[in-house]
């Protein structure tokens, strides 16, 4: 194969990742924040076409080892996208809510060398029109009986968070690490000095 064409396709492989990552985000955008966003069963559905669609074409034109890996980082990459769109998705309407009871749950995680217990926080609230009727964190926000500040969406396509609280950058940035190794993968097996031109 001549050499500007191991270019160009190794630049194509490689530049996968982005170009899956941008279409997930403007997918998940739009069903979040569009007054003619779909129905969240069809909003799921296409989410998950576009998710495993990239991931199973860069496998495929990646092979090996590396195409695993690399489809595998991929999709950790894609999923951390979908995080961030939430995160930065409007949440227009703010409630000061009570906090009737708080309940908490231990995540575990299995094998050595796993992440540590998580402990998930659900608070279920009394606020001024009936929703939310409940708040998921990962810290202690409130006690029973302590006043929360709210921020959701009155079309109930986003979950609540604490109002304020929540951005897109952590979750963003590491999307990012995760879709450039993903790409860095593809272009060493694909590249000009890569072993899989054919």
């Amino acid at each position: 194969m001549p050499a500007t064409d191991r270019v160009t396709g190794g630049l194509a492989v490689a530049a996968l990742p982005a170009f899956a990552a941008a279409a997930l985000y403007a997918w998940t955008a739009w069903c979040f924040g569009s007054p003619a966003a779909p129905p969240d069963a069809v909003a799921v559905v296409g989410g998950a076409v576009l998710l495993l669609g990239a991931c199973s074409g860069y496998f495929a034109l990646v092979g090996g080892s590396g195409g695993f890996f690399g489809a595998l980082l991929l999709s950790l990459g894609l999923l951390l996208t979908v995080t961030a769109a939430d995160q930065a998705a409007s949440r227009p309407a703010v409630a000061d809510c009570a906090v009737r009871e708080v309940e908490t749950k231990a995540e575990h995680s299995a094998g050595e060398g796993s992440p540590p217990t998580r402990t998930v926080y659900r608070l279920l609230l009394d606020c001024p029109d009936g929703y939310p009727a409940e708040l998921k964190e990962g810290r202690a926000v409130a006690g029973k009986g302590d006043t929360v500040r709210v921020a959701f969406d009155p079309r109930r396509r986003i979950s609540p968070e604490v109002a304020g609280r929540t951005t897109p950058w952590t979750a963003g940035l590491w999307a990012l690490a995760l879709l450039a190794l993903s790409a860095t993968i593809a272009w060493l097996k694909r590249g000009p000095s890569g072993r899989n031109h054919d």
